[in-house]
């Protein structure tokens, strides 16, 4: 199991990233059975909203180098966040990379404690961040994203809060996330479905767009050569042979 699905705790589910061995990496196993635990929330009248969380020191590294998701099948699973009928609430306290930040977009509400960090390394493999930008164009700053896209850099949770990553950001997560989730539990269910809708209009927008075009962008870069050896390099810990 990569993914473990906590109790319901007053209407909020919990569900937990839990591959600690691979920094929870998005391989096919942990997307497959994270759509199916959001399936069965969809489903659930007990479930008021989702909080998707971690254990270890890592959210996601991303796409899992050595088990990587069907592109279509990554996709799928970031419209089912939006669609969800639930607000889905991402709370983060470690590293998140790749397309992991494209699970954070996809969330309605996200928060993170000042030990997280984030970064679209994809550039640094050789790759572009194709079909996570399906939900990051539409809701987060242009140009943050264009000097975080192109130049991989690393950046932390006030700065992801400046950008729009992020909803907040402090010290204590839980702390920035009570106030949230006591809000979520006050509201009546049809009406937090109807006002998600309204929210994610735009966003949907994008997938009916682009998510073709975008998915089969990313596969053709992971089929090159230039991904090749930036997944290489980055699997031996070294270089890539473009660096200058």
């Amino acid at each position: 199991m990569t993914l473990i699905g906590g109790g319901l705790e007053r209407g909020v589910r919990t569900l937990s990233l839990d591959s600690p061995d691979n920094r929870n990496a998005l391989s096919a196993a942990l997307v497959g059975e994270l759509a199916d635990a959001l399936a069965d929330c969809a489903k659930d009248p007990g479930v008021r909203a989702v909080l998707l969380t971690h254990t270890g020191n890592t959210f996601s590294a991303g796409a899992d180098l050595r088990d990587p998701p069907p592109p279509d099948a990554f996709v799928a699973l970031l419209r089912q966040i939006v669609e969800l009928p639930r607000p889905v609430v991402a709370r983060v306290t470690g590293h998140v990379r790749a397309g992991g930040l494209g699970l954070l977009a996809a969330c309605d509400i996200a928060a993170a404690a000042h030990t997280a960090s984030f970064a679209f390394t994809e550039v640094r493999i050789g790759v572009a961040p194709a079909v996570i930008s399906l939900p990051l164009l539409p809701r987060t700053d242009p140009r943050a994203l264009a000097r975080f896209y192109l130049t991989g850099e690393r950046f932390d949770a006030t700065e992801a809060a400046r950008t729009g990553l992020v909803t907040a950001a402090g010290e204590d997560v839980d702390a920035v996330l009570a106030p949230v989730l006591d809000g979520l539990r006050r509201s009546a269910p049809e009406a937090l479905a109807e006002t998600k809708r309204l929210l994610t209009a735009r966003v949907l927008e994008s997938f009916d767009r682009d998510a073709a075009d975008l998915t089969a962008l990313s596969a053709r870069l992971f089929s090159a050569p230039q991904a090749r050896e930036g997944m290489t390099a980055f699997l031996e810990r070294r270089d890539p042979s473009w660096v200058v």
